[in-house]
């Protein structure tokens, strides 16, 4: 049997429905990915920073995110597979390479949809009395569920609840916009730490440590390229579907950052568990409180949902090139990844009995860090290694631009590690065992002899659907 017919055959049963997502769905898909770290979790680095170190501290991670979100947009263009940031690495760096920066992104999404269940777990109790063990299942059975449906309904449905979510951050902007007044940003006195100042009360250590929280404006946006063979034109819909994503992101982070404490004042919101819903009832507007904490939970959801996406299609191109167990990449007849979506479910939903949501999502940040590093240092090599790789679109700024991200990446990496050595420490665990399972095993069973050959596997894929029928 010939190398291009064992491909076939083992292709045919490893399909994504190709031409399903459009640019807007895209974007859509990149909103969701984020949208709840909106309601949420940002707001603590004001506890750390001030509102101005916070400013300072977000700008700086929106700066980073933006230039990992544009050297993204090139390599998903060019390089239009399921595995995202790992494709690009693998092009760039080579199996181990490829490997390692996919096992930083498959922590960040295994874990975060179980540190969101936690966290869905207790809206639903505050909503319901409901919580626990059998509300997490519940979720994960439903959402899986739909997922299995198909892509294009899975898709659908994510943007209907999105839609929700972006609506209460509207809604709740709207109402702010009257009781704004800067002087409640500065209401936290300044402390002696150096470079305390009113604008920054905890001075330059405060910046370093709210890092993190600057990130949960931004955090999972780079999962868009995730669903690059699903894309109807991947050298047109990538670049503008997740660029898309990563300004209305910008757009609703300054909304939120801005008026919440211009109204309510930076130190409650800095120590709030619900900011938006706080400062609605802080400026009397009790009634859309009520609403928005309700629809908070859609954004809960949202995030939730579109993560399973995330690591299912992670998880099916890893299998796929033999990195992971072969049978997780089997496809049903929907052309969905049926056990790339349960079998981290599985492991997701056991993460979730622990109970411990922040230090779950702490080990899931460091994950995702980790990987914007990896992958903008992929940028910057297939740059000088492979400059004549068709790029449909090309990062404004170039390998400055990938530079900039790979910097910023690794000052975040520390600020985590300062935020949570636990976290740390414990993901450092799982990827030491990730690389010894990778040494040991996977190696020895990768399906393609070399970065081209794989790819070149997963452009033949329309060939072999027509082959098959």
């Amino acid at each position: 049997m010939t190398q291009s017919s064992v491909d076939q055959a083992y292709l045919a049963k490893r399909q994504l429905r190709k031409g399903t997502a459009g640019w807007l769905l895209l974007a859509g898909l990149g909103v969701s990915y984020v949208i709840s770290g909106d309601f949420a979790g940002w707001n603590f680095g004001i506890a750390e920073a001030g509102w101005g170190g916070f400013a300072i501290a977000a700008c700086l991670m929106a700066l980073m995110y933006l230039a990992l979100v544009l050297s993204l947009a090139e390599m998903s263009a060019a390089i239009p597979a399921a595995g995202g940031g790992y494709s690009f690495a693998r092009q760039a760096m080579g199996p181990a390479g490829g490997y390692l920066t996919g096992l930083a992104v498959l922590i960040e999404y295994a874990l975060a949809p179980a540190a969101i269940v936690i966290f869905i777990g207790s809206a639903v109790e505050a909503l319901t009395g409901l919580d626990g063990p059998l509300v997490y299942l519940l979720f994960y059975a439903v959402f899986i569920g739909i997922h299995l449906a198909g892509v294009g309904e899975a898709l659908k449905v994510m943007m209907v609840i999105s839609g929700l979510a972006v609506f209460a951050i509207l809604a709740t902007a709207v109402a702010l916009i009257g009781s704004f007044d800067a002087d409640n940003l500065f209401d936290i006195a300044p402390t002696d730490a150096a470079g305390a100042s009113t604008f920054m009360p905890y001075g330059w250590y405060g910046i370093w440590a709210a890092l993190p929280f600057g990130m949960w404006l931004f955090l999972a946006v780079e999962g868009v390229p995730l669903a690059a063979e699903e894309a109807k034109d991947p050298a047109r819909d990538m670049p503008t579907g997740i660029i898309g994503a990563m300004l209305f992101l910008l757009f609703t982070a300054l909304l939120v950052v801005v008026l919440l404490a211009g109204a309510a004042g930076a130190e409650m919101i800095g120590q709030s568990g619900v900011p938006l819903v706080d400062a609605l009832n802080a400026a009397g507007s009790p009634m859309l409180a009520t609403l928005v904490n309700v629809l908070g939970l859609a954004g809960l959801i949202a995030s939730f949902f579109s993560i399973i996406y995330g690591y299912s299609r992670l998880v099916f191109a890893l299998s796929r090139a033999g990195y992971l167990p072969k049978r997780l990449s089997l496809t049903s007849s929907r052309k969905v990844p049926y056990l790339a979506l349960i079998v981290p479910g599985i492991f997701g939903f056991l993460a979730s009995l622990s109970g411990e949501g922040d230090l779950i999502l702490a080990m899931a940040v460091v994950g995702a860090t980790l990987s914007y590093a990896l992958m903008a240092l992929s940028h910057i090599l297939l740059r000088l290694k492979r400059p004549d790789l068709p790029r449909p679109y090309k990062t404004p700024g170039g390998i400055v631009t990938s530079s900039i991200a790979l910097v910023l990446a690794l000052v975040a990496l520390t600020g985590v590690y300062a935020f949570d050595p636990r976290a740390f420490n414990y993901t450092l665990m799982l990827s030491i065992a990730g690389v010894v399972y990778f040494f040991l095993y996977s190696k020895n069973t990768l399906v393609a002899k070399n970065a081209e050959e794989e790819f070149a596997l997963v452009i033949a894929e329309p060939a072999v659907s027509g082959a098959n029928g």
